[in-house]
């Protein structure tokens, strides 16, 4: 008996000192909470994996893409950024990588950030012979202007983003207003989100710039029409997102590129953490209900990430092992 007391305290010290090793691996880390919605929600939950799963010790800074990135590539802080936009920082994040300062792991986003324009699914149901916005545009009444319900409208990307002057290009590209359609400016991203809800309290047609994720797009079903066109990034540099382009084309949107990137001494230090930074990702619908949960019930980031973390269990358990995974359900 003494023989079996001895043994098992042996083993149940081996076992915590090994847990004890991992927790001491992982360490300490910064992660930053971008001051968007689905990167500051993916800040909070990768901190409560990592700190109930991994036993990490976790601090979040705020962040934004480009001071983000910079200093994560000059400072190696923070060491983690959940969802980066990579995209505008693609050549320096390159030689970032090549020069071994940072990591790039997971597409966080599986299908990339979009944009694009978009129509209610109600509409796209009740036509399916619009596929396009070629298609839309040969349908001015059905998406009548707010103040002139004679002509169609085309709703705008919010006041000085890069997407209005994109959006204006097309605009002209498809020659829209010969077709009966009027550009509107919404003014603000608040605006645009109101005539969403509105187009759907009313069920009328809405046609639009919009992106994804979001939680518009949670909350409202919308279909994101095609332009006829493949993604034309010579023609996007030169011309279209360029303010009053004297010649635009008819063009498609590209894709975004959106990553989770650590620093080097992270991924060297982190362990088995690392392979959940690595397997980490969610779609767009997914992220979209969240948000749209957040947005109506005005939670917060870490609200938001418990939410998901209670009520999208078959998403993030595929992230991590059983016995990680068996961890933070307790813990939740």
């Amino acid at each position: 008996m003494k023989k079996l007391l001895a043994s098992t305290f042996l083993a149940a010290g081996i076992h915590a000192l090994a847990g004890s090793a991992e927790a001491a691996e992982c360490g300490e880390l910064s992660i930053a909470e971008m001051n968007w919605a689905s990167a500051g929600v993916a800040a909070h939950v990768d901190k409560f994996i990592l700190e109930s799963g991994y036993e990490c010790t976790v601090r979040l800074v705020a962040g934004d893409t480009m001071p983000t990135f910079a200093s994560m590539n000059e400072r190696a802080q923070p060491d983690m950024a959940p969802e980066l936009w990579v995209n505008s920082v693609r050549t320096p994040l390159n030689a970032a990588i090549k020069e071994g300062r940072l990591i790039q792991a997971a597409r966080i986003l599986s299908e990339g950030g979009v944009e694009g324009w978009w129509i209610p699914k109600f509409v796209a149901d009740a036509h399916p012979e619009i596929r396009s916005v070629p298609d839309a545009l040969k349908h001015p009444d059905l998406f009548p202007a707010p103040e002139d319900p004679s002509k169609g409208a085309i709703y705008n990307c919010p006041s000085g983003w890069n997407c209005q002057v994109s959006t204006a290009n097309l605009y002209r590209a498809l020659e829209a207003q010969k077709a009966g359609f009027e550009l509107i400016d919404t003014g603000s991203a608040a605006g645009l989100d109101g005539s969403i809800a509105n187009a759907f309290e009313k069920k009328t047609g809405w046609l639009g710039y919009y992106w994804a994720p979001t939680a518009i797009l949670g909350k409202y079903q919308m279909v994101r029409l095609s332009f006829g066109v493949d993604h034309d990034r010579a023609e996007w540099d030169a011309c279209s997102t360029v303010p009053d382009c004297p010649n635009p084309k008819v063009n498609s949107y590209p894709v975004s590129d959106v990553y989770t990137v650590v620093t080097k001494s992270f991924a060297e230090r982190a362990g088995v953490a690392m392979d959940y930074v690595k397997a980490r990702n969610w779609d767009n619908a997914t992220v979209n209900k969240v948000l749209a949960w957040m947005d109506q019930n005005q939670g917060t980031n870490e609200d938001a990430a418990r939410y998901f973390l209670e009520n999208f269990q078959d998403t993030w358990t595929r992230w991590v092992s059983p016995e990680i995974a068996e961890k933070i359900k307790t813990a939740l």
